[in-house]
């Protein structure tokens, strides 16, 4: 049963939803939404699928979207931002939390035999660009203030006139560059530890990771990663005895402050761009000891920032722009249909930027990315495109590939439980692959549900939010 309080909506919305609920197949209509779990932007789309009897030709099932009572099919948008989409943010970060906690702890085709591999949880950390707002733990902020862990200005210059906005920009740029250098100079540093050759120490053991990356107060990016030490096949192998976690977070510390990217620019001259001086390197105890730091606490802290973006830090949460062109007047689509930028007015010229409610430190930093866009060497950068992010353009999650699973394991897995429990309730036999031919053609049609069918969706997400809550808190 869902109940509405319509007092306060606008009629066109409370006319929709009148309709919707009127509909005559209002119960299809709201088993989709139902579906969706609350997804708050959900993809629609058109088109057909055909089971085929392989071996005889006969139509064993067919389905087409033009049955749905909206005429088309939705699917969830998959949106990791919690600012976009509560409902699907809190399934991503629910597989980044079995990703991550199954190549500490085992499990999802990891053996638990993992948990004894020297495993540590490092944070690395963005350089400082000038003096910022801050809450030091036994003294007054710089400007004299003890500032609450509210105040908006936490993380803004104390100087916004001699801040370094286009070093902090370039360093978001290059930040997942400056953590691939890392990582070549992390097995270069366990090498050199363990009396080894890099070849050697390659046939002889294994550095695995996940890594997630946060937004600071301040605009830049700083990344979380576990980092583990594996025998020469991975996970399912130890690593020898002399590769321990003291080992590790030795050759961490040192490998660090060595990963330095140059940046050279006419405009801007030469800059040197490296991690902070804030480095934090501890070892991941067991599950089910008295350390905070276990696989449980460290999994679920990754998964946490996994969900978070830019918008966390006061800026935004999608695209200025849908093609910006990167100053080549228009952009090519796939087929070489030239697709007018909306970045800039045809010749390459930026357009200005738009009125932005953000905060002045973050528009300082749009706006260097806007002005850095502009110059030919930085191009590959993408700093239009990525404007909304402050500069930072790589993947929030990622990890080598021996870690643990996969987020498309688990998606398919899922996918797999969901499809047989649908066949179930419909009494529908599985059908043989052997056989049978599954024959689809989809459109996409657009995004979004329509004014009235949004107010279910808030309300199945509102629901089951409260579901959650009740089972943490010890109902039944």
């Amino acid at each position: 049963m869902v109940t509405l309080d319509l007092r306060h909506v606008a009629s066109p919305v409370v006319r929709d939803l009148l309709h919707l609920v009127n509909h005559p197949d209002f119960d299809r209509a709201q088993q989709q939404i139902e579906r969706l779990g609350g997804c708050t932007e959900p993809v629609r789309l058109t088109g057909q699928s055909t089971t085929v009897d392989a071996t005889t030709g006969e139509v064993l099932r067919s389905y087409s979207s033009a049955e749905e009572p909206t005429g088309s099919l939705l699917t969830a948008c998959g949106n990791r931002r919690s600012s976009r989409c509560p409902a699907c943010s809190r399934l991503y970060a629910a597989d980044t939390y079995h990703l991550i906690r199954a190549g500490i702890s085992g499990g999802k085709t990891v053996p638990d035999t993992v948990r004894t591999h020297p495993r540590v949880f490092a944070t690395l950390t963005a350089p400082s660009f000038g003096p910022v707002h801050n809450r030091p733990d036994a003294r007054p902020c710089r400007c004299g203030t003890r500032h609450e862990p509210t105040d908006a200005l936490l993380g803004t210059p104390l100087n916004p006139a001699t801040y370094d906005y286009v070093g902090a920009v370039l360093f978001n740029a290059h930040a997942g560059a400056l953590w691939a250098r890392f990582a070549i100079y992390l097995r270069r540093e366990l090498a050199t530890r363990l009396g080894m050759t890099q070849k050697v120490a390659r046939a002889a053991f294994r550095v695995s990771f996940a890594k997630v990356a946060e937004y600071q107060k301040r605009g830049l990016v700083h990344f979380h990663a576990v980092i583990r030490l594996d025998g020469p096949d991975g996970n399912t192998q130890p690593p020898p005895s002399y590769a321990t976690a003291a080992v590790l977070t030795d050759a961490i510390r040192s490998a660090a402050p060595r990963a330095r990217i140059s940046v050279t620019s006419d405009a801007i001259g030469e800059r040197e761009l490296s991690w902070g001086q804030q480095l934090d390197v501890r070892e991941i105890a067991a599950f089910g000891t008295d350390s905070e730091l276990t696989d449980q606490a460290v999994a679920a802290y990754v998964a946490k920032y996994a969900t978070k973006s830019a918008d966390a830090s006061g800026t935004l949460d999608r695209a200025l722009f849908c093609h910006p062109c990167q100053g080549r007047g228009a952009t090519l689509l796939p087929h070489g249909t030239p697709l007018p930028c909306t970045a800039c007015d045809g010749t390459g010229q930026a357009r200005p930027l738009p009125r932005l409610a953000v905060a002045r430190h973050v528009r300082q930093m749009i706006r260097t990315c806007w002005e850095l866009g502009r110059l030919p060497e930085f191009a590959e950068l993408k700093l239009w495109k990525w404007a909304h992010m402050l500069g930072f353009r790589g993947h929030f999650s990622t990890k080598s590939r021996r870690y643990s699973t996969t987020l498309g394991a688990l998606r398919d897995a899922r996918r797999t439980w969901r499809t047989e429990q649908a066949r179930a309730h419909a009494g529908l036999t599985e059908p043989d692959p052997t056989t049978t031919l599954v024959i689809g053609h989809w459109d996409y049609l657009g995004s979004g549900y329509s004014p009235g069918a949004s107010l279910l969706a808030a309300s199945v997400w509102h629901r089951r939010h409260l579901e959650r809550q009740f089972a943490a808190e010890g109902g039944c």
